[in-house]
Parts: C-alpha cells; sequence; structure tokens
C-alpha cells in the first residue's frame, strides 16, 4: 500500500479544526496530524475531560480523516531552550507561568510528560515535537567554544528529555525530534550525538523534513541512509537555496520569510530543490510505511492553492516498495 498524505496542522491553527477536516479532505489529505495548538488538541482537556479524545476522533471520522499523530512543537522548544519574551508567544498560558526561565523549562517538560499520555489516550503512537537547545546561541565558535561546552549542552538535554522518554515508553510512544535549527539535533552529526547523549533510548526517533537539512548542505538522504532505524514520521516540505541577491548568507540576514534578497527559503512540496524522487526511494529502502505529512510552508503562495497541489504531488510522487527484484522472474527454482 502507498504511505498515507497527511497534512500537518500546526500552519493552520488559526483555523478550528471543525473549520479546517473537511477543508483538508477536499484538498485530497487521508489523514492529519494534528497539533496542540489552536483548538486542535488540547492536552489538558484529553487527560482531564473524559468524552475529549473520542470526540477529536469522531470529528475526524466525519470527514473519512486518520488520526496518525499529533504534534507538540512548540512546549517541547521551551524544555531546552534560553527561554525569553519569544517564548511566551508560543506557550500556553500554564507553562509560560510567572515566566521565570527555569520554572517555564520544568512546566514544559511536565507537558511534554503529559502529551505522551494524551498521545496515547487519542491511539497514536508518534508525538512530533522540538527540544530547543541550551547551546543553539553557539553555533558560531567565537568567542571560541570548547567541546566541553558543547558536551554540557547534550548532557543539559539528556537530563531534562531522558525523564520525558521514559514517560512515553510507559505510554508506548515515541517521541520524534524535527531535525531542526535551534535545536540539540540539526544535522547528522548532532543527530548522532543527541542519541548518544540519551543513551540511545528506545523512544527517541526524528521526525524527518529534508527542508531543514538541505539548504545547510547537510546530505538529506544520507540521513535517512544512515539514521534509517529512528525515523519514526516525515514531514515534506521543499526549500530552494543558493537564490537571493547576494546580500543574505545562510544566516538568513535578520530577513523575514518571503524577502526576495533570501539565499534560502521555504517552497512548497515540488516546486524548490529537494530531490523527493531519491527521499521515497531511500525511505523505501529503510522500511519506512508511515505518513508523508505535508508542513506547507510558501510565503509567496496561497496555502489553500498550495496544500492542494502538495497533496497531489505527494500521492503522484510515492509508490509501494516492490517486495522483490524485478530479475527474480529469470531465476528457475530448478536450476542447479
Amino acid at each position: 500500500m502507498p504511505r498515507p498524505i497527511t497534512l500537518f496542522t500546526g500552519q493552520w491553527a488559526d483555523m478550528a479544526l471543525e473549520e479546517l477536516a473537511p477543508l483538508a479532505r477536499d484538498m485530497g489529505y487521508d489523514g492529519l496530524e494534528l497539533a496542540c495548538s489552536g483548538d486542535h488538541v488540547d492536552v489538558r482537556r484529553v487527560l482531564e475531560e473524559p468524552d475529549y479524545a473520542a470526540e477529536r476522533r469522531a470529528l475526524l471520522e466525519r470527514y473519512d480523516l486518520e488520526l496518525y499523530a499529533i504534534s507538540n512543537h512548540l512546549v517541547g522548544q521551551a524544555v531546552c531552550d534560553r527561554i525569553d519574551e519569544r517564548h511566551r508567544a508560543i506557550l500556553p498560558d500554564r507553562v509560560w507561568g510567572d515566566g521565570d526561565p527555569e520554572g517555564v523549562r520544568k512546566r514544559a517538560a511536565q507537558e511534554m510528560i503529559d502529551t505522551a499520555a494524551a498521545a496515547s489516550a487519542l491511539g497514536v503512537s508518534v508525538v512530533t515535537g522540538f527540544t530547543g537547545s541550551s547551546i543553539w546561541h553557539t553555533l558560531y565558535a567565537f568567542p571560541p567554544t570548547s567541546q566541553a561546552v558543547w558536551d554540557a549542552g547534550f548532557e543539559d538535554f539528556a537530563r531534562r528529555w531522558t525523564p520525558i522518554l521514559d514517560a512515553f515508553e510507559a505510554a508506548d510512544v515515541v517521541f520524534a525530534l524535527e531535525v531542526h535549527p535551534t535545536e540539540i539535533a540539526f544535522d547528522i552529526a548532532t543527530a548522532e550525538r543527541a542519541i548518544a547523549a540519551v543513551g540511545g533510548h528506545p523512544r527517541f526517533g526524528f521526525n524527518y523534513d529534508p527542508s531543514h537539512l538541505a539548504y545547510q548542505g547537510v546530505d538529506y538522504v544520507r540521513f535517512i541512509r544512515d539514521l534509517g532505524d529512528r525515523i519514526a514520521h516525515v514531514h515534506m516540505k521543499d526549500v530552494w537555496w543558493g537564490r537571493g541577491d547576494g546580500r543574505v548568507g545562510v544566516f538568513g540576514g535578520h530577513t523575514s520569510f518571503g524577502d526576495p534578497s533570501r539565499t534560502w527559503d521555504f517552497r512548497s512540496v515540488g516546486r524548490g530543490d529537494v530531490d523527493f524522487e531519491e527521499v521515497v526511494v531511500a525511505l523505501g529502502d529503510v522500511g519506512y510505511d508511515g505518513p508523508l505529512s505535508v508542513e506547507w510552508e510558501d510565503s509567496r503562495m496561497d496555502r489553500i492553492h498550495g496544500a492542494t497541489e502538495a497533496a497531489a504531488y505527494c500521492r503522484a510522487l510515492d509508490f509501494p516498495p516492490s517486495g522483490r527484484r524485478f530479475d527474480a522472474a529469470f531465476e528457475r527454482s530448478d536450476r542447479t
């Protein structure tokens, strides 16, 4: 069977789920990856209201949509981050509290533990999200940064996330980190280091998104081949790079998405530079049969138009693996 084509709802959190669900079906999606933002999924309500989880699923079923994963990227970001005023805009009031940084981090960690339980109650086995990072600000190594500083950052990640991953283990759910700038893992080397930091925890996986690797110069197909056994979910998002007017580099020049001077920007799937044919082939080679979840981001395109063509593009691109060699027909069982 081909993989299901789903829509990640994080960029649609301004729409009520009752409005988005029929639209997603009309745009051609098989299911949703629901964000724990807007009114799509409320972790507290899942755990405190006996009928809430069933109501969420029933809403999707009315429109013939499946629920394959939930996302708590925004809260996960606060677990390890150096907290500032930007976090207040993305966090629930119960997590932000009085804004004391360590208090925010601890409340975010508890919310992620609760998210594992909420996922189990909703009947899904994957939570996608971010981890944050205490060392992202040291990305460019000046003033000179020692490996000891970076080691301490991975130790901080392990200390804060191991209890969360243990809760995911208890709930029989995988946490899938979207490998992404600003996270503890943002390329292949840091992804491997993050796995080692948590001792290869069985509930620590990855949400693979080639767009965040490609413009950095990371081999996004090699990521699949090197770390395929950790890929629990896939985002389909495109990017182009090496464009712009020569004034802005890979660090973005403090420009906003959509600025024509940028050297890279996200694009609707199939309209950028990512070789999705190779991505799908590699995913088949490593045995990934989960959803292809469109994370639609393109500052220059109407989102309904873009998400509709993205669903069709992914469906045409995907194919079930063979299960046999094409030349097996030439073999004779009685040949000696």
